[in-house]
């Protein structure tokens, strides 16, 4: 029988639609809330990966990722300035503070980790996870030193070992564009870091006279016949050349193939060019940071 039943027999059968759909989703708010206080039921959390140029926040359960919204990031922004942007998301989706039952947080920009994390506190009234020394990830790393590594890399390997197995390639295009090799036995082995597509576009901007900042969008063809066309070909054909070539190189070098997946804001703009075959996830980091919080609840 369904959770409403009993409340919906007792509408009269000639009353609006509309009245017993208000009616269902505050029965069903009620009930929701009654659970999550005899703590019987482990319901969503708000996962935060904190980036240089924007923080990507969603909430997650066990079942589906509810949405995925982005703010950006600014050092001047105090803890309250942040709490009312995220409050803000969360209001938008109809989402109570009350049914999220923690939250984590993935930041590579240190001079906003306490920051954002007094602002989810302000509207959870609990203390995030800060994914970082002492967390548990089940990931073993054979870096020179493995503190380096950033909390962002941590959190796509652990979501892609999961999901895709190794040897695994995760190509990550944010900011800077970052490829993490997890070797065949599960270790993450290393990577390499190159200029992400926006700081190449701007670099190329602001310092050559005659050029500007162009569309993100591959031309119709590589050989440009204008301006427009032979930087939209340079950043975008170029991009999805150097992936394709690194992954032919790190392949070489471990000796065998691997699955390839990318994820971040400009994977779905650089990604289909590639030669390889590359599976996009855009919600990559929102699953391993999922899967960290459950580790360490």
């Amino acid at each position: 029988m369904c959770l409403f039943c009993n409340k919906l027999i007792l509408i009269n059968q000639n009353k609006s639609i509309n009245i017993v759909i208000l009616i269902i989703l505050e029965y069903n708010r009620s009930i929701l809330r009654d659970i999550i206080k005899k703590g019987t039921y482990i319901t969503m959390i708000l996962a935060i990966d904190m980036g240089n140029t924007a923080a990507v926040l969603g909430c997650i359960d066990d079942q589906k990722i509810y949405f995925t919204e982005e703010l950006s990031t600014d050092l001047s922004k105090s803890p309250l300035e942040y709490a009312m942007g995220i409050k803000t998301v969360l209001e938008l989706y109809n989402i109570d503070s009350d049914t999220i039952s923690g939250a984590i947080i993935s930041c590579v920009v240190p001079s906003l980790q306490q920051v954002i994390s007094r602002a989810v506190q302000k509207i959870i009234n609990k203390a995030p996870l800060i994914v970082g020394p002492g967390l548990k990830t089940g990931l073993n790393i054979k870096m020179d030193n493995a503190r380096e590594m950033g909390s962002d890399l941590i959190v796509d390997s652990v979501a892609g070992i999961n999901r895709y197995g190794a040897p695994l390639i995760i190509i990550d295009m944010g900011t800077a564009t970052t490829i993490s090799v997890i070797d065949k036995d599960r270790n993450y082995i290393g990577g390499a870091i190159t200029p992400g597509v926006n700081i190449a576009m701007n670099a190329l901007s602001s310092n050559a006279a005659q050029l500007f900042n162009v569309g993100l969008q591959a031309p119709s063809r590589v050989i440009g016949k204008n301006t427009v066309e032979c930087m939209q070909s340079g950043i975008i054909l170029g991009n999805a050349s150097c992936i394709d070539g690194m992954i032919d190189r790190i392949e070489d070098e471990l000796g065998y193939r691997t699955t390839v997946v990318a994820t971040g804001g400009l994977s779905g703009i650089v990604i289909p060019y590639c030669r390889h075959d590359i599976i996009i996830e855009p919600r990559l980091l929102l699953m391993g940071l999922k899967l960290l919080y459950d580790k360490n609840a």
